[in-house]
């Protein structure tokens, strides 16, 4: 049986994708690239924003117009079943908390029936078959859903409460990912630091226990919300300084203001972030800073969203992706009065003007570095990782370099990557 996947989303949906494929492939199934010749097309989807659901269900209509069985699975199912089966009535669904079922799927489909398996399992997605993306990079979900409950969030209506996996079984999928030659580990959650909250563990004991595992490899850690990250703070900023840690912290801030913080449900204020931020980079030299900020939101004044353009002025984080606020079924923040769509576009080309020229800056601090880089990926060049996870775009490096830590100079810069001669 020959079967086409094609996956949007987050790094757990890579995975997601990652082990379907694998599990179909052990069963016996072919994966193919070109969705004509497949006898079943599965479309594994993302709610966060509602450009990409857009995106998606044109995708999916257009795909239907193969005439092929087809399984949609992913966030979008258990965010927006109704919507799917008005649509797509044709069409079987899985959970996303039931891709360990996708054989079972399968081949009720393949026998042409149409099935419907929705109901929420609590089953880690770890220590499975897996097709990787790009063979260098393991993909280790270490828990499902949050503590939190945003006002605007679709991906907790998916993803329900927190649910925190082993630690035995990550260390496991760890230790299994490099020996078959993973050089980049990904620890991922919708909130690294909530891990743990549900049983009785934490997120800097994990984290222990992964960087003790033997082998050269890189840990690149996930995002998490502040509120999450204070009880805890010290013990991260200590964990850092191992030498397999990406010095790389993802925390998204979401607002300047503290009345558009209370408004979302973020359990933090401006100040806590800031204090967080400073305590990392005081004591992490040279650390990359990546957060978030959601333009737009309901009863968002112009004094609010400056609020916003003053923190990244003064923050200057190295990436921010904004996001203009997307109004999703289901959501408390849906029901508000939106900001006109005219002003926020005008803040959204104002913000991303400022992050675009931060970013520069940035990057040009680098300028002159010498030091190792991860060689991860070749696309129109090859493509590398530093220390800071700093991607870096390379000269002189070949197909044999996969994986390999190379001496580097950056020789130049763009807003989105470093340029590094290979020194030999």
């Amino acid at each position: 049986m020959q079967i086409f996947i094609e996956g949007y989303g987050c790094a757990a949906e890579q995975s997601d994708v990652e082990i379907m494929k694998g599990l179909l492939m052990r069963a016996g199934a072919s994966i193919v690239s070109d969705p004509k010749l497949a006898d079943i097309i599965i479309i594994s989807t993302c709610s966060v924003k509602s450009a990409t659901e857009q995106k998606i269900m044109y995708r999916i209509s257009e795909l239907a117009e193969l005439n092929k069985k087809m399984i949609i699975t992913g966030c979008l199912v258990d965010a927006e079943l109704s919507r799917l089966r008005e649509h797509f009535p044709f069409a079987s669904f899985l959970s996303t908390h039931r891709i360990t079922d996708i054989h079972s799927a399968v081949s009720a489909v393949a026998s042409g029936k149409r099935v419907e398996l929705i109901e929420r399992k609590h089953v880690p997605k770890l220590c499975l078959p897996r097709m990787r993306q790009n063979p260098l990079v393991g993909i280790v979900q270490i828990s499902e859903g949050c503590t939190g409950s945003c006002a605007y969030c679709s991906t907790r209506l998916a993803k329900g409460e927190l649910f925190s996996y082993p630690q035995e079984l990550i260390r496991k999928e760890v230790c299994n990912d490099v020996r078959a030659g993973c050089k980049e580990i990904w620890l991922t959650a919708q909130d690294v630091y909530s891990y743990g909250k549900d049983i009785g563990a934490d997120f800097p004991e994990l984290l222990e226990k992964v960087c003790a595992i033997e082998g050269k490899f890189m840990i690149r850690l996930g995002m998490g919300n502040v509120n999450n990250l204070i009880p805890i703070l010290d013990r991260m900023i200590s964990i850092y300084q191992n030498e397999k840690i990406y010095k790389f912290l993802h925390l998204p801030v979401q607002s300047g203001s503290n009345a558009i913080l209370e408004a979302m449900g973020r359990k933090y204020e401006v100040e806590d972030w800031e204090r967080c931020v400073n305590d990392f980079r005081t004591k992490v030299p040279r650390l990359t800073l990546w957060t978030d900020v959601i333009v737009g939101y309901p009863g968002e004044r112009d004094e609010d969203f400056e609020k916003s353009c003053e923190l990244i002025s003064r923050v200057k984080p190295d990436y921010v992706n904004i996001s203009r606020f997307s109004s999703r079924p289901g959501t408390p923040a849906s029901r508000l009065k939106k900001v006109p769509s005219e002003i926020v576009k005008e803040r959204t080309v104002k913000i991303s003007e400022l992050v675009r020229k931060i970013a520069m800056e940035k990057n040009r601090e680098w300028i002159g570095w010498r030091g190792k880089v991860l060689v991860v990926d070749k696309l129109k060049s090859f493509i590398g990782r530093n220390f800071a996870y700093k991607q870096v775009v390379l000269h002189g490096a070949t197909k044999a370099d996969l994986g390999k830590f190379l001496d580097v100079r950056i020789v130049d810069v763009s807003p989105t990557s470093l340029v590094g001669e290979v020194e030999t």
